[in-house]
C-alpha cells in the first residue's frame, strides 16, 4: 500500500456521469471518500474501481471507491457560468496581451471607467503587469490588442480547453476513464 493511500483523505473518487464520462475535466470531478461512501450507501452511484484501502465500522467494512458513476444521467449545463476561473479556462490560463502564465487577473477590454461591462465579450485574462500597463485605456489607446478577442464560450470549448491541463495526480484506476489531449500544448 502506498503511503498516500494510508490516509483516507488521500483517496478521492473520480466521479463519472451515467455515460461514464467525467462530469468535468477542469477541475476534475472528484469527491472526497466520505461523499463517495455516502453516495454508495444512498444507492446513487455504481462503484467501477476501488482503492486497496478500506474503512471499517463495528459492523461494516468497505473498500474506498476510486471511480464511481452516477446511476442517473446529469445533463451538462448548456451555457457556462461567467466566473473568473471560466474566463481563465477560455483563455487557456494565458495573458491575452503577452502570453505569460503567471500572476493572472482579468482585464476589461473596454474599461469600466469608459462604460465597459463585466461580460464574456469584454473581459480577457491578463497578467498583473499587462493589466497595470493597460490601465483604464482601450486597447487602441494603450497599443495593447488582445491575442484573442473575448467571446462567450460554449461548454464544449471549455471542456476541450480543460482537457489541455491534466492534473498533477492521476490515480492509475482513473486513466481508462480520462482522455487527455496529449498532442496539444497548454
Amino acid at each position: 500500500m502506498l503511503a498516500s493511500e494510508r490516509m483516507p483523505d488521500n483517496c478521492p473518487a473520480l466521479v463519472l456521469n451515467a455515460d461514464h464520462r467525467p462530469l468535468s475535466y477542469f477541475p476534475l470531478s472528484l469527491w472526497s471518500w466520505q461523499d463517495a461512501i455516502k453516495a454508495v450507501c444512498l444507492d446513487r452511484v455504481n462503484i467501477l474501481a476501488e482503492y486497496e484501502r478500506a474503512v471499517h465500522s463495528p459492523s461494516f467494512t468497505m473498500k474506498l471507491p476510486s471511480v464511481v458513476s452516477l446511476k442517473t444521467y446529469v445533463k451538462p449545463a448548456r451555457h457556462p457560468a461567467f466566473t473568473r476561473f471560466n474566463v481563465f479556462l477560455r483563455d487557456r490560463f494565458q495573458c491575452q496581451y503577452c502570453g505569460d502564465r503567471e500572476d493572472l487577473t482579468f482585464d476589461h477590454v473596454v474599461p469600466r471607467s469608459l462604460g465597459g461591462r463585466t461580460t464574456w465579450e469584454n473581459v480577457v485574462t491578463a497578467c498583473a503587469p499587462c493589466n497595470l500597463r493597460k490601465g483604464g485605456r482601450t486597447p487602441r489607446q494603450s497599443d495593447m490588442m488582445p491575442r484573442n478577442w473575448p467571446h462567450k464560450p460554449n461548454v464544449n470549448e471549455l471542456r476541450n480547453n480543460g482537457r489541455r491541463f491534466p492534473p498533477n495526480f492521476l490515480h492509475e484506476s482513473w486513466v481508462d476513464y480520462l482522455y487527455w489531449d496529449s498532442e496539444l500544448e497548454p
